[in-house]
C-alpha cells in the first residue's frame, strides 16, 4: 500500500463542516398539513419554538414545499427574538448564501451573539471565521482561543480543529504530538471528524507509527457517523488487507456509498477494481463507466488522472458502445450532483454501519455480491500547502 502524506481542504473545511443544527423539535414533527398551519398561526404570533419548529420544516421540506428562503425567513426571526441556535443557524446561512445572498459580516454578528450566549455551535463558527479570514481580519491563535474553550466544554468537532491546526503547523511549526492529543480528545467526545484525522495519522501518515487496526477501528466509527472521507478511507484499507476482521463485502459497499456521496476518489477506486478484475471478470464497460463518473466529480484534477487509461479503455469499444457509456455516466451524475461530507445509509447499507437518520439522507447505494477484492493502491499522490495544491500522476498504476 502506498503511503500519502495527509492534504487539508480549508475551503471544504471551513464551509463543509461549519457546525449546523436544523433543531428539529424534541417529539418529532408530523407532516400533516393541520400542525404545520398551527405552527405558521402561532409562528405569526411570535412564538419563538414555533418559529423554530416551521424553520426546520422549510428546510427539510417536512410537511411544506423546500425552501430555504422561508426557512432563513424564520429563523432569522427566532433569532432575534435571542435564541441561540437560530443565531448559529442564521449566520451559517449567511455565511454559505442558504436562503439569503452571502453576507459575511452578518454571519459574524450572528456566531457572536450565538457565542454570548453560550452557543457551542456559534463560537466554533465563530473560531472558523477567524481561522480563515472570512468577513474579519484572520487570526489563528484568536480562532485558537475560540476552539480550545469548546473543545473542553465539550465539543469534539473544535479538538478536531485544533488538531488540524497544529497537525500543518498553521500557527507556527508543526506539532504532530499536539496535533494527536487533540485528536483523541475528539475521538473521545464521539467526533468523527477527529476519528477521521487519527485514524489518517495510524495509517497514511510519513512519520507517525502505523497501526492498520486502530487505524480501521477509528475510520469504521467515523464511517458509522456517516462521515464520507471515513467511508473512502476504510474501504481502501479492507481492500487493502483482506486479513482484518471485515463483514463480507464491507470494502466494496463503503466505497461505493462514499461514490455515490460524491467521493470521485471513491469512483476511482471502482474503477481500478473493475479495471483489473479485482472483485470478479475484469469488466471494461464498467472500468470506464466509473472512471467517466469520477471524472464529472472530480472536474480536471480527475481528467488529468484518469485521461490515459479512458482513452486506452475507450479504444476497444465501439463508437455508440462510448456514447452509451457517456450518456449514462451524465445520467447517474445528474442523480448524485451535489456532494456530501456526511450522509445517511441506505437499508441495505445500514447492516455495515447503523446510523441516525438526522443528516442528509444518500441517493442510491448499490453493493456487490463479488468477492472481497485483492489490495488495491489509493490513485491519488497528493500534497498540500494550505491552499489544496495536488499533483497527481498522469496515469493509474497497474494493480
Amino acid at each position: 500500500m502506498q503511503t500519502l502524506p495527509r492534504t487539508l481542504h480549508i475551503p471544504i473545511l471551513l464551509t463543509l463542516l461549519a457546525y449546523v443544527v436544523y433543531i428539529p423539535s424534541s417529539h418529532g414533527l408530523s407532516p400533516d398539513e393541520e400542525k404545520v398551519a398551527k405552527l405558521q398561526t402561532d409562528a405569526q404570533h411570535g412564538a419563538v419554538k414555533a418559529e423554530l419548529e416551521l424553520a426546520a420544516h422549510y428546510m427539510t421540506g417536512n410537511g411544506v414545499p423546500q425552501d430555504a428562503r422561508l426557512a432563513a425567513l424564520w429563523y432569522e426571526k427566532a433569532a432575534q427574538s435571542g435564541d441561540p441556535d437560530a443565531q448559529n443557524q442564521i449566520g451559517y446561512f449567511y455565511q454559505d448564501g442558504i436562503g439569503v445572498p452571502v453576507d459575511l459580516v452578518r454571519a459574524r454578528h450572528w456566531f457572536q451573539l450565538a457565542a454570548a450566549s453560550g452557543s457551542p455551535a456559534g463560537r466554533l463558527n465563530l473560531g472558523v471565521l477567524y481561522l480563515a479570514g472570512l468577513g474579519v481580519p484572520k487570526d489563528i491563535n484568536f480562532a485558537m482561543q475560540l476552539f480550545e474553550e469548546d473543545a473542553r466544554r465539550g465539543n469534539g468537532t473544535a479538538a478536531a480543529y485544533l488538531g488540524t491546526i497544529y497537525y500543518f503547523g498553521m500557527a507556527g511549526s508543526p506539532d504532530v504530538a499536539a496535533a494527536e492529543k487533540w485528536y483523541e480528545r475528539g475521538v473521545k467526545l464521539h467526533d468523527p471528524i477527529a476519528g477521521y484525522d487519527l485514524g489518517s495519522l495510524f495509517s497514511t501518515d510519513p512519520v507517525h507509527p502505523h497501526d492498520i487496526p486502530k487505524a480501521v477501528s477509528l475510520l469504521r466509527e467515523s464511517a458509522q457517523a456517516g462521515y464520507v472521507p471515513s467511508m473512502h478511507s476504510l474501504g481502501l484499507l479492507l481492500l487493502n488487507h483482506p486479513e482484518l476482521e471485515q463483514t463480507t463485502n464491507e470494502a466494496l459497499t463503503v466505497v461505493q456509498a462514499a461514490a455515490d456521496a460524491g467521493e470521485w476518489r471513491s469512483s476511482v477506486l471502482l474503477g481500478i477494481i473493475a479495471r483489473d478484475g479485482k472483485a470478479g471478470p475484469v469488466d471494461r464497460k464498467s472500468a470506464i463507466l466509473h472512471f467517466q463518473i469520477a471524472v464529472l466529480q472530480g472536474g480536471g484534477e480527475a481528467e488529468h488522472l484518469l485521461r490515459y487509461d479512458i482513452n486506452k479503455l475507450n479504444a476497444s469499444l465501439e463508437p455508440e458502445e462510448r456514447a452509451s457509456l457517456n450518456s449514462a455516466a451524465q445520467a447517474w451524475y445528474a442523480q448524485h450532483r451535489s456532494p456530501k461530507k456526511f450522509i445517511v445509509k441506505d437499508p441495505e447499507v445500514a447492516k455495515f454501519f447503523p446510523l441516525p437518520t438526522n443528516v442528509d439522507v444518500m441517493k442510491g447505494t448499490s453493493t456487490s455480491t463479488h468477492a472481497q477484492p485483492a489490495g488495491v493502491a489509493d490513485p491519488l499522490a497528493s500534497v498540500s500547502d494550505h491552499k489544496q495544491k495536488t499533483e497527481s500522476r498522469g496515469f493509474l498504476p497497474d494493480l
